[in-house]
């Protein structure tokens, strides 16, 4: 693609990189095909190729956003779907966060847009905030008709409802600062995320995490100070706040680095993962946090990539259970991570089910379930009958916000893939399932030396 850019544009790290994805894009269109946006809607403008063209008229022409390019950037849910299937490598990821950036500093939304994404901003990457906000939703529950009928927010207001779970686990003892040390010798030492919303709507989450890696020789420490990843805020184009988020995190792991050490920076929120690799792209042009960036970054793994790169101890419990597997887009797009959960998960013993159209959006996509309700409920109607077709026992997914999103739209019980390697390996039942009325399953039997 031919840009046009003035010179003293291109002074700024961000604009020069947004002119260099630019110009690798050739209007293939092969994007469209795999866009959830645009298969939903049919607007061209609704796709990649049709956004990097507003995108482009924006950013090189120096002019605030306008109503209309606000409205399909929005409309994007940033699920890097585009970038799997780009044959010319056109980094979407950092072209669209450029552009909300952008639109935050050159357009005022219309107020109620505002206020909700202020309220956004305010409660979900603090923990404390999250718990009493759910109680307020819990109250709120009951009267979710008539908050839908609010003018302007009500459609977002009744979405936060419907995603509020009715009461807020209690807290876990893996959720605060400390060293879990491992069975039997020491192999290897991990930090762990912990977040913001997910220990407030699944600790168990971590909880199976730590677990698992204790049962393989690995320490996990919880580091002081850390906290959110800003991706939440990040996607809203409120830079100087993920960035915050972003130094609170590597100052806290930077001690551990440099303290006892850390082989990996281990992740179980696949949305938070995406993030914290890029930590060293975001901070490039802070001389007081680049290079301690990337050194965060180039440790950070998936559980379930931090997994493979174990070997995975024998199940010790016959589990005679299918599983439809759902690779969320920040796994299998934001970064590349497809075979190696299902993989732990045969392992295991599971019998894992490719989900149909399994490439496409569930619509959760951080907050967007709750900025653009309608799209994302017609998302997840479309992800929950592709999973119910492949009639599992059970959902696994490896990111918070998938399993929220789902679960709303099936009685089909949903897990994180971690929870069923720890409770194959020895650990729990995962929470869900108990409730949901699954048995206990009998302890694996003895391989005999004759049989071997």
């Amino acid at each position: 693609m031919k840009t046009n850019f003035a010179p003293e544009q291109l002074q700024h790290a961000a604009m020069q990189e947004s002119e260099k994805i630019l110009r690798t894009c050739v209007h293939c269109g092969f994007c469209t095909a795999t866009c959830p946006t645009y298969l939903l809607l049919g607007d061209e403008l609704d796709s990649p190729r049709g956004r990097i063209y507003l995108m482009k008229d924006m950013l090189e022409g120096g002019k605030p956003a306008t109503p209309e390019i606000v409205r399909h950037i929005d409309r994007c849910l940033s699920c890097l779907s585009c970038m799997t299937t780009c044959p010319s490598g056109v980094h979407y990821m950092h072209l669209v966060d450029h552009a909300r950036a952008y639109i935050e500093e050159t357009h005022k939304r219309p107020w109620h847009d505002r206020l909700v994404r202020e309220i956004l901003a305010r409660i979900l990457p603090y923990p404390n905030r999250f718990r009493l906000a759910i109680l307020g939703a819990f109250l709120g529950k009951p009267f979710k008709g008539l908050v839908g009928q609010i003018p302007h927010v009500g459609n977002r207001f009744k979405a936060m409802l419907e995603l509020a779970p009715s009461s807020s686990p209690g807290r876990s003892p893996f959720d605060k600062p400390g060293t879990f040390r491992p069975e039997g010798p020491r192999r290897a030492r991990v930090a762990i995320l912990s977040g913001c919303a997910q220990p407030v709507l699944k600790p168990g989450f971590n909880e199976a995490a730590v677990r698992l890696l204790n049962r393989h020789g690995i320490e996990v420490v919880q580091p002081k100070g850390e906290g959110c990843c800003g991706a939440l805020v990040h996607h809203m184009g409120r830079d100087e706040q993920s960035h915050a988020f972003a130094k609170r995190n590597i100052d806290a792991w930077i001690r551990e680095m440099d303290g006892e050490g850390l082989d990996a920076i281990v992740i179980t929120a696949s949305g938070c993962g995406t993030t914290i690799k890029d930590y060293g792209f975001m901070l490039r042009e802070d001389a007081a946090y680049a290079e301690k960036a990337k050194r965060v970054s180039s440790i950070v793994k998936d559980v379930t990539e931090y997994m493979t790169s174990l070997k995975l101890m024998d199940p010790v419990r016959e589990i005679d259970l299918t599983v439809a597997y759902h690779s969320a887009c920040s796994m299998q797009h934001g970064q590349q991570i497809r075979t190696e959960p299902k993989t732990l998960l045969k392992k295991a013993g599971f019998t894992v089910k490719d989900v149909p159209e399994g490439h496409i959006c569930c619509g959760s996509a951080g907050v967007y379930n709750i900025l653009q309700p309608e799209i994302a409920g017609q998302l997840r109607a479309r992800k929950v009958a592709n999973i119910e077709r492949t009639r599992p026992d059970l959902i696994a997914t490896g990111n918070i916000g998938c399993a929220t999103q789902i679960g709303l739209g099936t009685d089909i019980p949903i897990v994180h893939t971690v929870e069923l390697l720890d409770w194959a390996t020895g650990g729990p039942m995962p929470e869900v399932l108990e409730e949901a009325g699954f048995r206990g399953v009998a302890p694996r039997a003895p391989v005999s030396v004759a049989a071997e």
